[in-house]
């Protein structure tokens, strides 16, 4: 028997405003969709987060015995600037200030999201596909919109129509807005604007001379909106409707609610059962900024280079101390709760490895304590399918510690069934590992294997500049032979990778 019938799953269903028993389309084959980065920058800790959070629920549901397909996507195209209609592409931005191709900038911070994750401990998703990839099925799913009338062409540009699928639909529904209030936000037809009304939202714009990134389709050569390529990627790897779309906070309008239109459109149905949403991050109780300069960098938080925290803070405190909070509640990044959380991700790695060690003396039975250890385990699962309750889940975690620490005092695990031995083992380390996603640090050598590979890699790269091949191709073989791979890109830099 799978967990998952045993363990009832309560989701926070943003659509809905509520909690809502979770009932799979197709169980136990789930479908999990997480809007993925846009790639033109470092990533930031509040998208880690989101991904953090996905990763969590990911992990959860594999668990309880689903079979979780996880789409997240990679937007290479189509995301202009302010999230709008209008402005340069963020990418060909970037590709035009540092005179590189636009590939090389999403190769470049798509290599950067990658080795982030990974030093978090994510899960690499069932399927990550990306925009560029997927331009012929936008093209077609714009056509299909607009063969339902939902949609018009202008100039080569294409729009939905939102007035005319709200006469059969409700648009706003996700966010709680309404067409009149979105209306009046909206800035005013200049007589310029193509839109027939300023809250319809573009499918398909037609390039102009500059735009660096385009591809041709019926209407024109132009590229297609930032919405639509997550209604067209969830659908192809998912299907019509599915089972559960993640995402933070700030991409439910307009993003969320335009692809809720776009697939009801395309397809004649709702295309997510369950909207899920993450909370932003908070620096030292102020929104974290690059404007204000009150932001990090995971790097910078990993290494202590920074002028906001007192001192370093490896991956997993950083996972553990995100997982701390519950993922719809703001967290805020300090110091003093870094520290604590430090403490706390210790006190339980060291109870898991000591629960390892210690060995199971069958004795007499304590009624009590039995039943304690027992009803502590089943509360972990309790927890995690009331809305993934991470934070509760974990006080209930050191709870089991306290047990783990009294039979270490005793040398042996006695006094409780063999089946209740089996199951904190089970809970403990299914929780702790399989869906927190945390593991063992080695104190302080990741840090230092870090920054030894980088002198090494510098060292290179100075060789390469003063000719000296030699020196050169002796570092990246042995580097090779020792398992570490070096990436040389175009633009000068050099990544390297740990097989």
């Amino acid at each position: 028997m799978t967990k998952f019938e045993d363990n009832n799953v309560f989701i926070y269903n943003t659509l809905k405003a509520k909690k809502e028993e979770f009932h799979p389309v197709n169980s136990p084959n789930v479908g999990l969709y997480v809007c993925g980065p846009t790639v033109y920058s470092n990533v930031h800790l509040g998208n880690c987060r989101t991904f953090l959070t996905f990763d969590m629920v990911y992990r959860y549901l594999s668990h309880l015995g689903y079979k979780v397909r996880y789409v997240r996507n990679i937007t290479d195209a189509g995301h202009l600037e302010n999230d709008a209609d209008e402005g340069e592409d963020k990418i060909a931005k970037k590709a035009r200030i540092e005179q590189l191709e636009p590939m090389e900038i999403v190769q470049r911070y798509t290599v950067d999201f990658h080795n982030v994750m990974k030093k978090f401990n994510a899960c690499v998703p069932s399927i990550e596909p990306t925009a560029t990839g997927h331009i012929l099925e936008q093209i077609e799913m714009i056509q299909t919109i607009l063969d339902k009338g939902l949609a018009y062409e202008v100039n080569g540009s294409v729009y939905f129509d939102v007035k005319k699928y709200a006469e059969t639909n409700d648009y706003g529904e996700l966010s709680g807005r309404k067409i009149e209030e979105l209306r009046e936000g909206s800035r005013e037809l200049d007589g310029q604007s193509e839109k027939r009304d300023a809250i319809d939202f573009a499918l398909w714009k037609k390039a102009s001379e500059n735009h660096i990134m385009r591809w041709s389709s019926p209407w024109s050569v132009g590229f297609p909106g930032w919405h639509l390529e997550c209604s067209v990627m969830s659908s192809k790897y998912l299907g019509s409707q599915f089972d559960i779309h993640g995402g933070g906070m700030d991409l439910k309008f307009p993003h969320h609610e335009c692809e809720i239109a776009q697939g009801q459109a395309s397809h004649g149905v709702k295309p997510v059962n369950y909207w899920m949403h993450g909370n932003m991050l908070t620096l030292n109780g102020k929104r974290m900024s690059k404007s204000t300069g009150n932001t990090l960098l995971p790097h910078e938080l990993f290494s202590g280079e920074n002028e906001l925290l007192d001192k370093a803070y490896s991956p997993m405190v950083v996972r553990f101390f995100m997982m701390q909070a519950h993922y719809r509640s703001t967290l805020d990044f300090s110091s003093e709760a870094l520290s604590a959380s430090e403490k706390g991700f210790q006190k339980l790695m060291t109870a898991l490895k000591t629960l390892g060690q210690l060995k199971y003396k069958k004795t007499e039975v304590d009624p009590t304590l039995n039943q304690e250890i027992e009803a502590l385990c089943a509360q972990c699962y309790q927890f995690m399918g009331d809305d993934f309750n991470t934070p509760r889940t974990i006080a209930t975690l050191f709870d089991l510690v306290g047990k783990i620490n009294a039979f270490e005092k005793e040398g042996e695990i006695s006094k409780i069934a063999e089946e209740t031995n089996d199951l904190l083992n089970s809970t403990f380390s299914g929780m702790v590992v399989d869906v927190l996603g945390l593991n063992v640090e080695e104190t302080g050598n990741e840090g230092l294997l870090d920054e030894t590979l980088q002198m090494l890699v510098n060292i290179r790269q100075e060789a390469k500049q003063h000719k000296n091949f030699a020196l050169s191709d002796k570092i990246r073989d042995e580097l090779s032979a020792a398992g570490v791979q070096l990436k040389d890109s175009r633009d000068g830099t050099t990544e390297y990778i740990i097989n």
